[in-house]
């Protein structure tokens, strides 16, 4: 089933460009704009939505800072200034469980926190603060690539973030894996406000007051916009839309990203709505410096695309729609980013040549809902050109090309540019298992290019289910292609899922004897189960596929749906099959690192010899139990 792109009027490039110069004309002074990434994200490296508006806006003239608040946040959770803020936190906890237990008896957990508590003491958090200190420098510093004191270094991250929990319970805050839980439901509204005006659980709060709070004091910017890709990211974006409206209510606040796009149907009726003005869905780059234009000429959003704005008269929705000139955009801008300051010991860069997927046919798939036009790309000559200016001004040799799926076209003239040029750099992207590539050439050409780690869309390993799916592939296809990659050194890394409606518990395993078969080429795993999302072609054509979805009409941000089928499995047999999955199955695939970038950046120094140094071993990591829904 091709993606439909019919979510708006879609605007002409003329009458955009019109309406550009018009609000540039009109808007009297150039703006300072802030754009923040919030928390949480693993800081490895940069999203890419801020260096990509930073550079559109630069270039008409605006001032730009762009914060990575996510990344100064964890770096401050590991510090000695928010530790000794945790010691403080304790009496307060305490004196909280003590007046609740004064109301009804305690259960079991908070019986289990007060006698906890009860440890952390200010020896405990002196050692903390040094260890975390260390684990920081590990992880920034040569250190790293010494898999022993890595692992050391990631088992202090969880053990800090274990503690800080205890004074925001019951809250629970964890880094790695990212599972930050504020007690609340992020799908609805009603949740996500309670949440924001929750001063025991919501950390986020405190992020404010150090992190944000005074960078807006000293930049006094006119426009903030704040960047939302997971739906997790709504506690800490709704929190910081709220207070910067408490304390600087003359800014206007916009949201924009993924899951802002992904929501853009509930918005205008959602009471969230009074945290900001206005939110930018679909491709942000022309709407958002058309948007900054309007509101410094105080003029009505009306006519910006790709746009959801409020005024006195209520919530509008814009009603033309724009999609990117891919030729038209420039390479992103990192300028003020704290680049030294990821959690990795050399930079690696975001780097996307295409919009959409060149397939756009996978009936699982509702990546095509970011977009209103359909695949484009950057010419290769562009593509190379802008890789090496941010390599040269950045002095970055380890690129991840976040593209959904890199086509096979250009994967050849990608691989075989870069070695043309000399460009010396190591790379990562995104694929399909393609019937075109499997040629010697194409795989000796991206070893010579510097491709080390690629992420394959795998999702089944029986043909009827692949046909279902519209993967357009076969099993022989992924067999030829998982072999080449590791002859040629590359790692490769199967994203897959159970329970795709129709599929059989049978099915499901023959999808797991497949790669069993293969484990000797399979390098790393990433399983879960199908979500039937509220913008995926199952929910759109649910009597195709025999699925009823329920809808609980107060889970209002809700992106996808439990749901119940005809035939296959039912969402309990799929995790099921799932839990099987993660008891019993290849150990080589039960990594000590599970972090991508980790991954990627070994095997750039290693290659594959380091291979087996990788595979977990339980005595190394005491009392920490491997499950491949930890490594997702």
């Amino acid at each position: 089933m091709k993606i439909e792109y019919s979510k708006g009027e879609r605007a002409s490039k003329e009458l955009i460009l019109l309406n550009r110069q018009s609000f540039e004309a009109s808007s009297g002074r150039k703006m300072k704009v802030m754009l923040i990434f919030p928390p949480d994200w693993f800081p490895s490296e940069p999203y890419l939505s801020l260096p990509s508006l930073t550079a559109v806006l630069r270039q008409a003239g605006h001032t730009v800072i762009q914060k990575d608040i996510n990344l100064e946040m964890w770096d401050w959770y590991f510090s000695e200034d928010f530790l000794k803020k945790v010691l403080r936190r304790v009496p307060q906890q305490l004196d909280r469980l003590r007046k609740l237990s004064k109301k009804r008896d305690l259960d079991a957990n908070e019986m289990d926190l007060q006698l906890a508590l009860c440890d952390v003491t200010r020896q405990r958090i002196d050692e903390l603060i040094k260890k975390a200190e260390k684990a920081k420098a590990i992880i920034r510093g040569e250190v790293f690539y010494e898999i022993d004191q890595l692992e050391w270094a990631i088992q202090v991250f969880r053990e800090v973030t274990s503690v800080i929990s205890m004074v925001y319970a019951p809250a629970r805050i964890c880094m790695p894996p990212m599972e930050t839980d504020l007690s609340y439901k992020v799908f609805v509204s009603s949740e996500v406000i309670d949440a924001v005006n929750d001063t025991q659980v919501n950390i986020y709060r405190d992020v404010f007051e150090h992190l944000v709070k005074p960078a807006i004091e000293q930049a006094q910017p006119d426009v903030i916009g704040i960047s939302i890709v997971l739906q997790q990211q709504m506690f800490s974006t709704m929190t910081f839309c709220a207070l910067i409206k408490q304390h600087f209510p003359n800014i206007h606040v916009t949201i924009g990203g993924n899951t802002v796009t992904r929501l853009r149907d509930v918005l205008p009726q959602s009471p969230l709505f009074q945290y900001f003005d206005s939110a930018v869905v679909y491709e942000g780059e022309t709407a958002f410096v058309q948007l900054v234009s309007a509101v410094g000429a105080k003029r009505s959003l009306a006519d910006v695309p790709n746009t959801i704005y409020k005024d006195e008269t209520g919530v509008h929705t814009s009603e033309t729609s724009f999609a990117e000139d891919m030729h038209a955009l420039p390479p992103p801008d990192f300028d003020g980013l704290l680049l030294d300051k990821y959690f990795v010991p050399t930079k690696i860069l975001p780097y996307l040549a295409t919009r959409g997927c060149y397939w756009g046919r996978c009936e699982f798939c509702d990546h095509g809902e970011g977009y209103t036009a359909g695949y484009r790309s950057k010419k290769i000559q562009d593509i190379l050109g802008e890789i090496q200016h941010l390599r040269d001004k950045y002095g970055a040799k380890h690129f991840h090309f976040t593209d959904e799926s890199y086509p096979p076209a250009l994967f050849r003239k990608l691989a075989r540019g870069l070695i043309d040029t000399r460009m010396d750099i190591t790379w990562t992207t995104h694929m399909r298992f393609e019937k075109s590539l499997l040629e010697d050439q194409v795989w000796q050409d991206a070893k010579d290019s510097g491709c080390r780690y690629l992420h394959f869309g795998y999702e089944s390993g029986n043909e009827r289910v692949l046909k279902l799916m519209d993967k357009a592939t076969t099993t022989a296809i992924m067999t030829e292609h998982l072999k080449r990659t590791a002859e040629a050194g590359i790692w490769n890394h199967c994203m897959g899922f159970f329970g795709f409606p129709g599929e059989t518990k049978e099915e499901a395993w023959s999808s797991v004897e497949f790669l069993e078969q293969n484990k000797d080429y399979v390098h790393s795993l990433g399983f879960g189960t199908f979500d039937l999302g509220r913008h995926n072609p199952v929910a759109k054509h649910p009597e195709k596929w025999g699925v009823t979805a329920y809808k609980n009409p107060e889970w209002d941000l809700a992106l996808d749906y439990y749901y119940t089928v005809k035939n296959g499995m039912s969402i309990e047999e799929a995790e099921r099959v799932f839990q099987q999955f993660e008891q019993n199955h290849y150990a080589g695939w039960d990594l000590r690192l599970y972090i991508r970038e980790f991954i990627f950046l070994y095997i750039a120094k290693f290659g594959l010899e380091k291979l087996r140094d990788l595979q977990y071993q339980a005595a190394k990591i005491a009392g920490h139990t491997p499950t491949l829904a930890g490594k997702m």
